[in-house]
């Protein structure tokens, strides 16, 4: 009979060992493929960066768009709380020469053989719960319980203007931490972009920026294209919509700053606001409050001066000039200048004026 062999005993975690040392290794690859130690990540194409930096352009923008509503909301509840604490200190004050003149009353009654009520009012440091003694209204007499009533009266409305006081407040810090949220989404977003185009050789990069390098020229080019403003002002549907144009004409070439409402630098909705209001036309901050402006037009019924607005979140505007053009500012790669409508997806246009 043949001798049987006993099976080779294996090590329990033999097996188990190997598959995830084989884990490990995979793992450690992947993870310095993401990290880009030891294997490159692919190279892309100028055409492949300007796509990226173009994507993080518009999210960047649609986050500047945020940021400038915040901010509009944050001034005004800032300009709220002003004058409610204005209007707190100025019923104060008033408050004050009342009592002052229950004092005086009281004084006189005091000097006269007895201490009225009011004079103890003057004298107190909790006036109001003072002011709720049954005793003090039996006692008070017809002049002074009027006055008294008049002293209550403040009092409540500087409660009132407190507590409102308090609610702006809490408005206004709210505002000012969103600002905070928005800025730093813009921020890095413009920093990724930036990034994306620093990995480019110089030669690539004066290649993706053609956009950006170009817009001086287009900017000439449009000039001598269209001449002056007077070709798109002629056109305009009033002198307030020519005005504006006018202005835009004049700002060519002026960079973008997220943010800015001019005169020297603009986003694009800033670009619009300060356009119009060279004209006498006060616009809201925002591009989905400018859209909501005025007019809503077609695309084949645009007159020069006419708004027009781009991307499905109505992230970005800019100044219709006729011919299909505009005047608007672009991203902080480009500064303000003339580019077609169709260069980007068209969302709607408003006629202001």
């Amino acid at each position: 009979m043949a001798a049987h062999r006993k099976p080779r005993s294996r090590s329990a975690g033999g097996h188990t060992a190997r598959t995830a040392a084989t884990i490990v290794l995979a793992g450690a690859a992947t993870a310095t493929g993401f990290d880009g130690i030891g294997h490159a990540e692919p190279q892309l194409t100028p055409a492949q960066v300007k796509a990226k930096v173009d994507q993080l352009y518009q999210e960047a923008e649609a986050a500047t768009e945020k940021y400038n509503g915040a901010k509009e909301k944050a001034e005004a509840a800032e300009h709220r709380l002003d004058s409610l604490r204005d209007e707190a200190a100025r019923r104060t004050e008033q408050l004050n020469e009342a009592r002052d003149a229950l004092g005086s009353i009281a004084a006189a009654q005091y000097r006269g053989g007895g201490l009225d009520p009011a004079m103890q009012l003057a004298l107190t440091d909790d006036p109001d719960r003072y002011l709720d003694s049954a005793e003090f209204v039996e006692r008070a007499g017809t002049r002074q319980a009027a006055s008294v009533a008049n002293v209550r009266r403040q009092l409540r409305e500087i409660e009132q203007l407190r507590g409102a006081a308090h609610i702006e407040l809490a408005s206004l810090k709210s505002r000012q931490a969103e600002l905070k949220r928005h800025k730093k989404t813009i921020t890095g977003k413009l920093g990724a972009a930036r990034r994306l185009m620093s990995q480019l050789p110089a030669g690539e990069r004066a290649v993706l920026g053609d956009d950006g390098a170009h817009a001086s020229r287009a900017t000439t080019g449009a000039r001598e294209e269209l001449a002056t403003p007077g070709a798109a002002t002629t056109e305009a549907p009033d002198s307030r919509a020519a005005a504006a144009v006018s202005y835009a004409y004049a700002k060519l070439g002026s960079p973008y700053v997220w943010g800015a409402t001019g005169p020297d630098a603009f986003d694009c909705s800033g670009l619009i606001q300060a356009a119009y209001r060279s004209a006498g036309i006060s616009l809201p901050r925002t591009t989905y409050a400018q859209i909501d402006a005025g007019r809503r037009v077609s695309r084949s019924e645009l007159l020069p001066g006419d708004l027009v607005f781009f991307y499905s979140g109505i992230s970005h505007v800019g100044l219709y000039i006729g011919n299909g053009q505009m005047i608007h500012a672009p991203n902080p790669s480009a500064p303000v200048r003339v580019a077609p409508i169709d260069q980007m997806p068209f969302a709607g246009a408003t006629r202001v004026v």
